[in-house]
Parts: structure tokens; C-alpha cells; sequence
């Protein structure tokens, strides 16, 4: 079964309490949540492997460390998606970028796919899966479904905010993707909106209703 990271850093937590607040103008809630993405790739990224170097310093030599060749991809699932990625790229300035499109149906509650594109070397990539919102866990599993369908095995899976709901149907359909979120909130009501959620990312981020 994959897990569920819960990340309680104070500065995340802090930052996360403003994104939810109804009063946070597009332009706040869009610096917010860069921020909150770039602090929580911290986590995220922990297990990277690393190698030893040799460094000159302006006084001797040292041993160091760095990344091992490790190639990254971060995916978004659009729209909302899009406003984590650039706090992302400031720690993974390497990371390629892909792109899932889905909506989802207002009556069904189900995905629906209009654009996929990956970078062709997707299949050699580790994967950082990215939606502000964890909600039915429909487009989470579905964008899952697509990444793997191109050879990508290791997935990871990064929101904001998850519904218990979502980490569930996730869980069932892909159970080797790991979930990390900044909070795991109450429930989804009868609209599919998490409870008490931040509202519609996608609107919040982009000023449209």
C-alpha cells in the first residue's frame, strides 16, 4: 500500500493557513503556493541518492557530496498544476517538464483527458506528479494511468491538500505511488470539493470563476 506523507513543517503550515484564507488575492495565493511547493520538494526529494566529490575550497581540498545523475520530471496535471512547478524548478533547475490535461466532469465526478505530453525520455525519469488538490483521486489515478502507460515506474504523487476519499482511491488503484501533502483534510462534499479545502485552485491562482 503507498504511503501518505503528511508534511507539518511550521513555515508550511503557516503558509498553507493564508492559502486557504477567502480573502488571499490571486497574486498572494500565487506566490503562496510557489513557496509551499518549493518547501515541500524538500521532502519530496529526500531519497535522492548522492555521490562523494572532491571540491577545492579557497583553503583545501574537501569531500562533498552531490546529486548521483538523478533524472526528474515534473508533470502537473493542468491547470492547477502549473502553479507549483516553477517553486519546484528553483531546487530542480534539471527537472524536465511534462503535461496532463484532464477536467472533470461536474455530473459524473469522473476525469477526462484532452492533453498529454511527456518528454520522450520519460521512461528513464523519476516522477513528481503535481495537483494543488487531492479531491476523488480520479484525475490523480487517471494521470498516474498515463504516465505509466509511456515506461515511467517511479511516481510520486505531491499536493497540497488531500481528502481522505482521494488518498483511498489512489491507494487502491496505485498502490506503489507515494502521497505527500501539507494537510489531510475532513471530507469531500456532495460537489466533490474538499472540506474545508481551499476552494477551486484553479481559479484562485488565475483569477477566474
Amino acid at each position: 500500500m503507498a504511503n501518505i506523507c503528511v508534511l507539518d513543517h511550521p513555515l508550511i503550515q503557516h503558509k498553507l493557513s493564508l492559502i486557504r484564507d477567502e480573502n488571499t488575492s490571486s497574486k498572494e495565493f500565487r506566490s503562496l503556493v510557489e513557496e509551499v511547493a518549493m518547501l515541500m520538494a524538500y521532502e519530496v526529494t529526500r531519497d535522492f541518492p548522492l555521490e562523494g566529490v572532491e571540491v577545492q575550497t579557497p583553503v583545501a581540498l574537501a569531500k562533498a557530496k552531490k546529486l548521483a545523475g538523478k533524472k526528474v520530471a515534473l508533470v502537473p496535471i493542468l491547470r492547477a498544476g502549473l502553479g507549483m512547478v516553477d517553486g519546484m524548478l528553483k531546487l530542480i533547475p534539471a527537472a524536465k517538464v511534462g503535461h496532463i490535461g484532464l477536467y472533470r466532469d461536474d455530473e459524473t465526478l469522473k476525469p477526462v483527458k484532452y492533453y498529454c505530453k511527456m518528454p520522450a525520455d520519460i521512461k528513464e525519469r523519476d516522477i513528481i506528479l503535481i495537483d494543488p488538490m487531492l479531491a476523488t483521486g480520479g484525475s490523480a489515478s487517471a494521470a498516474i494511468g498515463f504516465i505509466k502507460e509511456r515506461g515511467a515506474k517511479n511516481i510520486k504523487l505531491m499536493c497540497l491538500i488531500a481528502a481522505p476519499e482521494g488518498i483511498r482511491a489512489v491507494q487502491r488503484a496505485h498502490s506503489d505511488v507515494d502521497i505527500f501533502a501539507a494537510a489531510v483534510d475532513e471530507k469531500l462534499n456532495e460537489q466533490g470539493y474538499i472540506v474545508p479545502g481551499l476552494g477551486d485552485a484553479g481559479d484562485r491562482l488565475f483569477g477566474t470563476k
